[in-house]
Formats: structure tokens, C-alpha cells, sequence
């Protein structure tokens, strides 16, 4: 399989996936950019969307950084039945956003979530029950937004946690010094999201 749908995060229009699209490409990979706005819509009718965007283009492999990673797992969950590839999550805060919740505390704040707020609320890890494997990048770079009102407990991005990244049921977690932002930015990152997609699990050390 050589397609595969890619999801950008909150604020920043889809273009901002084209290097990481491009370095897939480079790798083998036919990429095809998914918008939506998550400030403005709630992630139910944003899955929505990708399932109609994902049945267009046909059985393929996902890729969502960030709160597109949340509108993947979304999507995917509602339709059991579809045949997909695997699937990697980028510094996806699946367990909820602490750096949110906080930046949620001011008024200002609140605004700029948009209809995204509650995704970022504290929960428990989501649980991916699909057969196909999935894998979480988590960066521990702390450089980002997140970090304006004060430091962020444990290992981070700048904007999530490590163990905001957690997804029950996922095949493999890899962890690596970049931030979130840059993060769709990174060669390595590329790397191991490609390696994923084609073995169904990370290169580590060694391998």
C-alpha cells in the first residue's frame, strides 16, 4: 500500500505537512493532504470528512500530527469495518493536554481552542482496538507554546507530554528529541513514520 492520508494539527493550514509529505514521497509513498479547521468544527464532524476524504482515495496508510492524530483515531473508531493501512500518531495528545488545559484557564485562551477545548481536557488514554498496528512519535524537546505559563510535568515537546501521547492498544512507542512544532519538520521523524508504515514498527538502535 502506498497511499497515505496525512493530517496537519490545530492553527496552521494543511500545508505545513508538504515537507514531511514530500520526504514520504521520497520514500515511496503517494501523500494526500487532509484540511479542516479544528478551531471551528467539533472533531466528530471533522472525522466525518476524513472518512468521506478516505473513501475517495481508497484503502491507505494515516498520518496525523497533533489534533490530527485525535481526528484520525475519531474516525477510525466509527468505522470498524474500513480497510486502512497502519497508522502513526505525531505528539497526538491522546490522554489530553495539560499545556491546554492551562492555556484554557484565560480567557484569550479559550477563544483560540475554538471548538477543539475539550478535546485537550484530562482522561484516560485512548484505546485503538483496530487490528492494524499503531505507532506513537513523542518528542522530548521542550520547546513550544505549552511552556509559556510555566514548565510541563515530565518529558515533553514544549507542548505535550510523553504520556499524554499513551494510546492503549498501540503496537509501539518511540520517543525523540524534537519538538512539537518541528516535529513535521524532522528527517528522522520521516524516517521512522516511513519505517513504520512499512514494517509495522520503528528502527531502533541496532536494528
Amino acid at each position: 500500500m502506498r497511499d497515505v492520508i496525512v493530517l496537519h494539527g490545530l492553527w496552521v493550514p494543511g500545508l505545513v505537512m508538504t515537507p514531511l509529505a514530500a520526504r514520504l514521497a521520497g520514500k515511496g509513498f503517494r501523500c494526500h493532504l487532509f484540511r479542516y479547521t479544528g478551531r471551528d468544527h467539533p472533531l466528530e464532524a471533522n472525522a466525518e470528512r476524513l472518512l468521506r476524504f478516505a473513501h475517495a482515495v481508497g484503502p491507505a496508510h494515516f498520518v496525523g500530527h497533533s489534533l490530527g492524530g485525535l481526528v484520525i483515531l475519531e474516525a477510525l473508531g466509527a468505522a470498524p469495518g474500513m480497510a486502512t493501512g497502519k497508522v502513526v500518531l505525531l505528539g497526538t495528545p491522546a490522554a489530553g493536554s495539560f499545556a491546554a488545559r492551562r492555556f484554557a484557564g484565560f480567557r484569550f485562551g479559550r477563544w483560540l481552542l475554538g471548538r477543539s477545548e475539550s478535546l485537550w481536557r484530562e482522561r484516560g488514554a485512548a484505546r485503538w482496538t483496530r487490528p492494524q498496528p499503531l505507532g506513537v512519535i513523542a518528542g522530548t524537546m521542550p520547546l513550544g507554546l505549552g511552556r509559556a505559563f510555566g514548565r510541563l510535568p515530565g518529558p515533553n515537546d514544549g507542548v505535550v507530554c510523553v504520556e499524554e501521547t499513551a494510546v492503549e492498544g498501540m503496537r509501539e512507542r518511540i520517543v525523540l528529541p524534537v519538538n512539537h512544532s518541528a516535529m513535521i519538520l524532522s528527517a528522522r521523524v520521516a524516517a521512522q513514520t516511513a519505517e513504520f508504515l512499512r514494517q509495522g514498527r520503528f528502527r531502533r538502535d541496532g536494528d
